[in-house]
This record gives C-alpha cells, structure tokens and sequence, in this order.
C-alpha cells in the first residue's frame, strides 16, 4: 500500500509493473514477518492491499469496486475474497456488457469517421482493448455505411470460440445476408443486447453503443500484426472508399454522394447480385 498515485491502465492490473514490483515486496515482507525477520523502514511496510484494508472495521472496508471509482461506497462482506462473491459476479458481467468504448478522438476520411486507439481489420471489423486482457469487436464506420440498415445480426453466444480469419457473426438485411470475419481468436465473453435487439441502431454509434461482442483473445499479440492503426488505417479507409466508388459506379453511374464524400446506405440502392458481390469483396468473406 501506498499513498496516492494515479493509475493510468483503467485499474487493470494485469501487466503493470509498478503492482508486479509491490506484490512481490509484499510477498518477501510476508515470508520474513512469518519467520520472525523484521524489516526495518518504510519498505517494511509494504504489505497486500487486502491485509492492509481488513485492518479496518468491517463496515468501513470498502469494496473493491468502489476503490477503482465504479460505484458509491459500499462495504465488503466477503472478506476481499472477490472470486466467490456474488455481487462481484454480478457486478463483473453487467460492467462487461454495458460499458462503453470511447475513443480519444475521431479522425474524418472522407465522411468515414476512424477512432484514434482502435486497431482496423482489412475485413472492416475494429478492435479496441477492454478490461482484464479482454477486447472488443466491431463493424467499423465505412461497413456500417455500405452496408445500411440491417434486419438482423446473429451474435455468437457467450463461451463460443472465434477464429481469426473466419466468419465469426452474420448479417442479415432481408434476404440478402453476409458475414463478418473475425480479426482475432478467443472466447466470447460478452455480446451487445442492444445491437442484438435492434440492429439498425448500429450505424448511428458504431464504436460506441454499436459494438458488437466482447472477446477474450488467446493469441492477441500475433492477432494484432494483422491489423491496423493510425496512418495506416488512415491510408487503408482512404484506398476502400476510391475501390468502392470504382467497383458500383457501373452499376449506378456516378454515386450518389456529396464532395466525394460516401453517402449512406450505398448497397440499398444495388440489385441483389451486385450487394453480395460488394459485400465479399470488402467485407473479405470470399477468402474467409
């Protein structure tokens, strides 16, 4: 325990050096204090955050949630043991569902909004980083302007595996229907109930109430240099919209937009065979 210092990883532990570096001094002053060693000065006073806090009265010990500023104060009955908690449990799966991704900032490609932070997919899907090592997915801007408002999107339940490189959810609009290849492997931890209720509410908030799924990834780090960001993904949107204009304009004439700029709901205004032949060509399905 120490006094104040400010985290900058969202209270996620998980790989922090300074937390590594307290636990294993904690750990040394608890073996020798078992041993009868004493030691001296203030590194002596390094001990669990839990041994220092059950030192309160027990309804002055504060739950771990209210110490990360999630929620108001309320004391701990379970003695700092958050796995066999249940309103931890409780606590844990409606902070995964519901909390939202916000980006720092959005950078403007010609009328396609990208999210400074978040890793792009060559197959439009984006993935930022969430708590606890875990991640999560979406259908990025441009997709979601291509593809227009969508009857139905098939989320896979919690529990269920992704491969990277395969179709991982399918979307629906009418008859016409196409996937989204996953840009990782893992473990579905969570899906969105707002998207899975109302898929049409997707396009208006895509890296925001629009996610798609929470995944727990197993090979992240390899996952990740098959995405984009930054300039990269920057060049890569600009590339799909001149594509685009090229692939439709002989079906439509010149496209419907304003100042070269996409307009919305592209492939609502394509018969049927060119929408599918569109949708695999960036949505990358046909390699899938």
């Amino acid at each position: 325990m120490v006094k104040t210092k400010i985290c900058r990883r969202e209270f996620d532990c998980t790989g922090c050096r300074f937390d590594r570096v307290l636990r294993n001094l904690a750990e040394e002053n608890r073996k020798r204090s078992a041993s009868g060693q004493a030691v001296p000065g203030r590194r002596g006073r390094i001990v669990y955050w839990p041994d220092k806090l059950r030192g309160l009265p027990a309804h002055r010990r504060p739950c771990l949630h209210h110490l990360k500023r999630r929620i108001e104060f309320r004391a701990c009955t379970n003695d700092y043991l958050c796995s066999n908690c249940e309103f931890d449990q409780y606590f844990q799966d409606q902070y995964a569902v519901h909390a939202v991704l916000k980006p720092v900032a959005m950078k403007d490609v010609k009328g396609v909004k990208i999210p400074q932070g978040v890793y792009l997919h060559r197959g439009h899907a984006w993935v930022g980083m969430a708590s606890g090592g875990q991640v999560r997915i979406g259908l990025d801007a441009f997709a979601a302007r291509l593809l227009g408002p969508l009857d139905r999107i098939e989320l896979p339940l919690m529990g269920k595996p992704l491969e990277r490189g395969r179709v991982g959810i399918r979307m629906n609009r009418g008859d016409l229907r196409t996937g989204l290849v996953a840009p990782v492997s893992g473990v579905v931890t969570a899906f969105n109930p707002i998207v899975n209720d109302n898929p049409k509410a997707l396009p208006a908030d895509p890296y925001g109430d629009g996610w798609l799924l929470m995944v727990q990834p197993n090979h992240l780090r390899e996952d990740l240099r098959s995405l984009q960001m930054g300039a990269e993904a920057t060049a890569f949107i600009e590339s799909e919209i001149d594509q685009l204009f090229q692939a439709i304009e002989t079906q439509l004439g010149p496209l419907a937009a304003d100042g070269g700029t996409l307009s919305d709901d592209i492939l609502g205004s394509l018969p049927p065979n060119c929408w599918k032949k569109v949708a695999r060509q960036f949505l990358r399905t046909d390699r899938a």
